[in-house]
């Protein structure tokens, strides 16, 4: 893979370049491993300038592993940085404080706060990037906290940062509950959402969030509409009733789309219990945007995790497994997956046990890795990526012209440890082949790069 005169391998000195030498690289694209490869990186744009071969002879005979710019990674395995797509960086666990009390008991500063030490545990963890799909009651923090984990010079560590600012719901649907009076929305003016009712609505509250910075959207499509019936009629309470009316959904995506932003639904997003519903064998054509023309194919992000911590012996868990189990043996499945735990509902850093729990429930490791890392960047990347345009400018990527200074964060390409591609990439000292769960844990990230900065090395924090 040469990188052709005129470029920024040509215009650059190599006191410009790191070197990182991997035992072993994960291919992301056609999910194998690949012995002994350098990757040239440019510590201006970030971006990989080239992957090639290497003989180990002559690196133990002329490569100065004193020189910070050689990254010694012969004895580790290599991947693209891992990609959650879907956390909350403004909830920490439940079982430290519940998700009603972290809204009405804990201030925006509190919150906040919290929210840099999970960016940090999170990026330490080898995630270099994640979509966080609702600030549940922290209001339009997300979105002012991007800036403080973007660019070249972040004011605090973090992954790539894509945020879907307040879920949209239905009046009625969502918490927290007012005890006291339960017809009035939240407690004390704190609500976990924003609701929004009849298609003007729909249509105002999306190009509100867009203006105001939105990378996503996000609406409950379904929800536990009746869950003040839990004292006379726990079932009743518990199921998941649909929110919004097909109108409603279709002046939500619509607007959306043609803003140049992409939805994530409650209902697919889990979907822990669609089974074999016709959820899994939608045609692509179902997901034409009417006003922009371009495909968005449903990606389903199982959320195991969020299920298997709340509760391994409990009937929603059971069904997750169950619906996960029976999809990756479907041999008509048209959804897209990608890996996300809702992670934030259990301990930040831990991100990795959505990827252990689909192995463990039969999915190829190899298959995981990638629905984890280029299968992420798929799911939340922009909508500039899609379409024919999208074709023709991942097709120029070699070009190395999507330079985070030029297309921001957020543009860059990520998820492979190719040419054009951002410098997001993460060593692991353990073996994936005979033990994927310790090899994903974040115990073994020996080596985090992101945008071609060095978070951490040897284990250690810079």
């Amino acid at each position: 893979m040469q990188i052709s005169s005129g470029d920024e391998a040509s215009k650059c000195g190599d006191a410009m370049h790191t070197k990182i030498y991997a035992g072993t690289l994960f291919d992301s694209e056609k999910c194998e491993l690949i012995k002994h490869r350098v990757i040239s990186v440019s510590a201006k744009s970030g971006l990989i300038l080239d992957v090639q071969p290497y003989s180990p002879g002559e690196v133990d005979a002329s490569v100065d592993f004193s020189d910070a710019r050689n990254i010694d990674l012969r004895s580790k395995t290599v991947l693209p940085g891992f990609v959650d797509c879907h956390v909350h960086f403004f909830l920490h666990p439940y079982s430290e404080t519940s998700w009603e009390d972290q809204n009405t008991r804990e201030s925006l500063v509190e919150r906040t706060i919290r929210a840099t030490v999970h960016a940090r545990e999170t990026l330490m963890a080898g995630y270099t990037a994640v979509r966080d799909l609702g600030t549940e009651g922290a209001g339009d923090a997300d979105v002012l906290f991007r800036k403080c984990v973007s660019g070249p010079n972040p004011l605090i560590p973090g992954p790539r940062y894509f945020c879907a600012n307040r879920a949209i719901v239905t009046t009625g649907s969502y918490g927290p509950r007012n005890r006291l009076y339960p017809n009035r929305a939240g407690v004390e003016g704190k609500t976990g959402a924003e609701a929004a009712d009849g298609v003007d609505e729909c249509i105002k509250v999306v190009r509100r969030q867009v203006g105001a910075g939105a990378d996503w959207i996000k609406l409950y499509a379904d929800y536990r509409f009746r869950a003040e019936m839990t004292q006379v009629s726990p079932q009743t309470a518990s199921e998941s009733l649909d929110t919004f009316n097909t109108d409603e959904l279709h002046a939500i995506v619509q607007t959306a789309h043609k803003l140049g932003v992409k939805v994530a639904a409650h209902t697919d997003e889990h979907g822990h219990s669609v089974g074999e519903s016709s959820f899994f064998r939608r045609s692509p054509d179902d997901y034409v945007a009417r006003d922009t023309g371009i495909r968005q194919p449903t990606v389903w992000i199982p959320t195991l995790s969020v299920y298997y911590t709340l509760g391994k012996d409990t009937p929603m868990w059971k069904q997750a497994a169950s619906t996960f189990t029976r999809a990756i043996k479907a041999s008509d499945l048209n959804v897209k997956i990608a890996c996300g735990g809702d992670t934030g509902t259990f301990a930040h850093g831990d991100n990795s046990l959505e990827m252990k729990l689909m192995v463990h429930l039969g999915a190829d490791w190899k298959t995981v890795l990638r629905w984890g890392t280029l299968g992420g960047w798929e799911c939340i990347r922009s909508m500039r990526w899609e379409g024919q345009k999208g074709k023709e400018r991942l097709a120029k990527i070699h070009e190395l012209r999507e330079d985070a200074r030029v297309v921001g964060d957020n543009e860059v390409p990520f998820g492979a440890v190719k040419q054009g591609f951002a410098a997001d990439i993460i060593a692991t000292d353990g073996d994936l082949t005979q033990d994927f769960e310790r090899a994903v844990d974040k115990g073994s990230i020996v080596f985090v790069m992101k945008g071609g900065r060095v978070y951490k090395r040897d284990g250690q924090t810079p």
